[in-house]
């Protein structure tokens, strides 16, 4: 009994399992993509390695220079008491002593090169999340023309059935009929390339995530539509200057050329070099028998070079040539910055002027007028010609509409990638 009744359970199981429908994953918002891709992507990770390659450039740069050690034996001779009877052991032990603070220095300059690789950094992944944000928004357009196109197909399937009963009933002439029918072509073809770019774009998103996901199973969600507000161009500008990766890269630079000048002038200065000696006499006492009898001895030197031809003259050169360098790409960097801000928001502020009357007039106009001539036709009151073109008409503003939309939010990722931060959602 136990057996039937447990076999009975795993059928109902199992049956359940299969008429339960499979579980759609949930679509991703913007910050949830934003979050994978920056947990997962690839170059971002290369970058990160790089910065840790550049902090452990710092260790090296403030290493203290190795000691030198050397030893030696010395009076080998053939005597009756062996070739080692009259051995001296002379050791040495040198060390570079630098000056100018060139320890100090190196590491300032490898520490400042470490700020450069984390700005650089940054700017990376604001470029990288804006390729994201635009592969983001592709994917929310084709969604949204996507709808359009199957509302329209609907549409038109449902003013069919309306001219299949007038035709039926001998209202409409089956050349009219033929014509409504070739004109569903268009609105298959639409649904067609809708459904292709959707997919594309999917497809494109998942590479940026370095996601594995099945594009069917995979899908995003995010307002698509504009924000009217816009704030005054002074604002965006000094919010770039404030936040700009690469402008304080730029800035970095600067600074890092003149640590690398005072360092080649520190490496134009006299480092000595302390030398210190010892002595042992072998152990069989014959050096007693000189008329000045040798004994173990220490001794202290310092060897000094005398910088007369080289005195690093070329690298102090170079490093004040590369400190005007870097003057000269700041400004650059800096009228940079202002250009693109300039340009994202004249293209943000044109798209909003196109858009405004279509929301507030041009959508609701295409659909009163397709509506009337869809009504005056079905009534004789206007010609297949005038429904058609007030059909194609409406379309060409639904899809104009979406794509203003789309060029919209291009062109705020835009200001936003200009701005160094997410000014405009």
């Amino acid at each position: 009994m136990r057996r039937f009744l447990r076999g009975v359970g795993l059928v109902a199981l199992l049956a359940w399992a299969i008429a339960s429908p499979a579980q759609t994953p949930k679509p991703l918002t913007w910050d949830e993509v934003k979050t994978r891709f920056e947990a997962n992507n690839p170059i971002l990770a290369a970058g990160t390695l790089g910065i840790d390659e550049s902090k452990a450039e710092e260790i090296t740069a403030y290493l203290r220079p190795n000691p030198q050690a050397s030893a030696g034996v010395d009076q080998i001779a053939t005597t009756t008491k062996g070739p080692l009877s009259q051995v001296v052991l002379l050791t040495s032990l040198n060390y570079l002593h630098e000056r100018q603070h060139k320890r100090e220095l190196r590491l300032e300059s490898a520490q400042k090169a470490t700020g450069i690789a984390v700005s650089g950094q940054a700017d990376l992944e604001r470029n990288l999340v804006f390729t994201l944000r635009g592969a983001f928004v592709n994917t929310l357009q084709a969604k949204a023309v996507l709808k359009v196109a199957q509302d329209n197909l609907s549409y038109w399937d449902q003013v069919l059935r309306i001219s299949k009963d007038r035709y039926d009933a001998g209202d409409l002439a089956q050349i009219d009929f033929q014509r409504l029918e070739l004109q569903r072509v268009q609105f298959e073809s639409d649904l067609q390339t809708a459904e292709v770019n959707l997919r594309t774009s999917k497809i494109q998103l998942l590479m940026l995530l370095n996601d594995r996901t099945p594009v069917d199973q995979f899908d995003v969600l995010g307002l698509f539509e504009f924000n009217d507000q816009l704030g005054p161009l002074d604002q965006y500008r000094q919010t770039a200057v404030d936040n700009r990766p690469d402008l304080k890269e730029a800035v970095q630079s600067l600074d890092k050329s003149k640590t690398d000048h005072q360092l080649a002038v520190a490496n134009g200065s006299t480092d000595p070099i302390i030398n210190i000696d010892a002595g042992f006499p072998t152990i069989s006492r014959d050096y007693l028998s000189y008329s000045s009898p040798l004994r173990e001895y220490v001794g202290v030197g310092f060897t000094v070079p005398l910088r007369i031809f080289d005195r690093n003259q070329g690298e102090k050169l170079r490093t004040q040539i590369d400190i005007d360098r870097n003057q000269k790409l700041l400004d650059a960097q800096q009228a940079q910055v202002f250009s693109d801000v300039d340009s994202a928001y004249a293209m943000v502020n044109s798209n909003l002027i196109l858009l405004r009357p279509y929301k507030v007039k041009y959508l609701n106009e295409a659909t009163q007028v397709r509506d009337t001539m869809k009504f005056s036709y079905e009534h004789g009151g206007a010609s297949l010609l005038d429904f058609l073109s007030a059909e194609n008409d409406y379309r060409s503003v639904q899809l104009n509409y979406v794509n203003l939309i789309g060029a919209y939010l291009t062109a705020a990722a835009q200001l936003n990638l200009a701005v160094g931060k997410e000014v405009i959602q």
